[in-house]
């Protein structure tokens, strides 16, 4: 054993390039099954109706044969064939043959992992188009964990007062409330908050980004959209550096007033919108007073809310600063990720603390001649390492795994005086989760190795932090070797 680290001097030079190895949120061994399925040829969208959007005026459902609209018409060729002011918007889904339509009727609520037939886990993508009543605390939790683990989810909001049930709650507030009160991540999670404003009218403009899949998929290019009392939503990069703005109200751009954006989430996509207008084909149940936003010939609504479903379910490229979908796009070589995994080639790629890398004769390495070597000094220290590294949106497995020796003069049994925490962060260095916290009780002979299910993030870029915290009196030595992200 090493009594104290002192004696030894650390190398000066700094390390290059910080911020370690993974993934984006928080990370759990043996995590909820992912929500997309590991082929992409149908994608399965649910519309929610369970949550009043069909009050007042408001007709927000494909069809009125729920779930299934194909008992209503099982070939549409004309959105007339379907009724609802959605319907234009899902009969050309149904159109292409390759999504499964459903909704999730008045009356029954949403939930993730169960055994029903509309659970979300059956599920690509979950379409909120105005909600107006409050989710439950069970249902915030169905949605977030949903999208946390690949799932695609878009929500449409109007202006703010909008409360077409007069329940005291609009689609500002519920939408809202979602986001900063549920028990899977409060700390806004999406990396933007929608707006109390009501903006009577208006045709917002796309940004100019030619490799937004959004902005430039299969059903077309968007230019504009369409105000007809809405609201927008103010980013927070800072907190989620994946959002972007990608329409914006006249006069606004970068952080504020975006109209249409786009975000992730763990492993999922998320979309927002702030009218549901745009998504109004003017037709719909007898008595509503409907307004054709969907073919409004100033804007570009329909390819817009399309090529965001597709987008959504996993179709395209990423949107934004981080990557998506699930395991229903992109590719995936299978390989290692993690640069310089054995520290043999001393400081490079990873980053960190001064001479924590080292090929010191002290704590003989792993394998090689050199490892990673967090505190052992025995005063107060704090040492860090870490990477960064992107894990392909095709990914269905990636492990993180390394060798960890543990070396300590303390003598307790029962105390954590000294520790390391694995943790991982977002783009902005946030702390998502920590995957694990290792202490002076680890103390052993020898390495052991240590392995983390990743999979749930595979198309971020994400950091893994290693902090080695160490108390004022007796040393306890962390050494590291022979990492690893296997993806496949």
């Amino acid at each position: 054993m090493l009594g104290s680290r002192r004696s030894r001097r650390r190398l000066t030079t700094a390390l290059a390039g910080f911020g370690l190895l993974l993934t984006g949120a928080a990370v759990q061994a043996g995590a909820s099954t992912p929500a997309r399925a590991a082929t992409a040829t149908t994608h399965r969208v649910l519309f929610d109706n369970a949550h009043a959007e069909t009050a007042g005026n408001a007709d927000w459902v494909i069809s009125t044969s729920q779930p299934d609209p194909l008992a209503q018409d099982p070939s549409p060729s004309a959105e007339t064939d379907w009724t609802g002011a959605l319907s234009s918007w899902g009969v050309a889904l149904q159109k292409t043959g390759s999504y499964s339509l459903k909704t999730l009727p008045s009356g029954q609520s949403l939930s993730y992992g169960g055994s029903s037939a509309l659970d979300l886990s059956h599920f690509d993508t979950l379409v909120l188009p105005e909600p107006n009543t409050l989710f439950t605390t069970a249902e915030k939790t169905a949605i977030m964990t949903f999208v946390k683990n690949g799932g695609g989810l878009f929500m449409i909001s109007d202006h703010t007062g909008a409360d077409r049930n007069n329940d005291g709650a609009d689609a500002v507030k519920i939408l809202n409330d979602l986001m900063t009160n549920n028990s899977v991540d409060s700390s806004d999670p999406f990396g933007f908050s929608i707006d109390a404003l009501d903006i009577s009218s208006g045709y917002p403009a796309a940004i100019n980004d030619s490799t937004d899949p959004v902005l430039n998929g299969s059903f077309g290019k968007v230019t504009k959209s369409l105000f007809a009392d809405g609201t927008t939503a103010t980013l927070k990069p800072s907190d989620n550096s994946s959002v972007k703005g990608l329409v914006y109200r006249s006069g606004y751009s970068g952080n504020t007033g975006a109209f249409f954006l786009t975000s992730t989430f763990g492993s999922g996509r998320v979309a927002f919108w702030g009218d549901s207008s745009p998504i109004d084909d003017g037709t719909g149940s007898s008595g509503n007073t409907l307004y054709d936003g969907w073919n409004d010939s100033g804007a570009t609504n329909a390819p817009l809310a399309l090529n965001a479903t597709a987008w959504l379910a996993g179709d395209g490229g990423t949107s934004g600063g981080g990557g998506g979908g699930g395991t229903g796009g992109g590719t995936c070589t299978a390989g290692q990720l993690l640069g310089n995994s054995g520290f043999e080639s001393g400081n490079t790629v990873w980053s960190g603390s001064s001479g924590v890398i080292s090929n010191s004769t002290s704590e003989p390495a792993h394998s090689g001649s050199y490892d990673a070597w967090l505190d052992g000094y025995g005063t107060a220290t704090t040492d860090t390492l870490s990477q960064t590294v992107t894990v392909p949106a095709g990914c269905t497995s990636a492990k993180l795994s390394f060798y960890l020796h543990v070396d300590t003069a303390e003598t307790s049994t029962s105390t954590a005086y000294d520790t390391l925490k694995a943790q991982v962060l977002n783009g902005s260095g946030t702390v998502l989760g920590t995957l694990a916290t290792y202490s002076n009780l680890d103390a052993a002979s020898g390495y052991t190795q240590r392995s983390f299910d990743l999979s749930g993030y595979a198309g971020q870029t994400v950091t893994l932090k290693f902090t080695g915290t160490e108390g004022s009196k007796y040393q306890t030595s962390f050494v590291l070797d022979d990492t690893a992200l296997n993806v496949a």
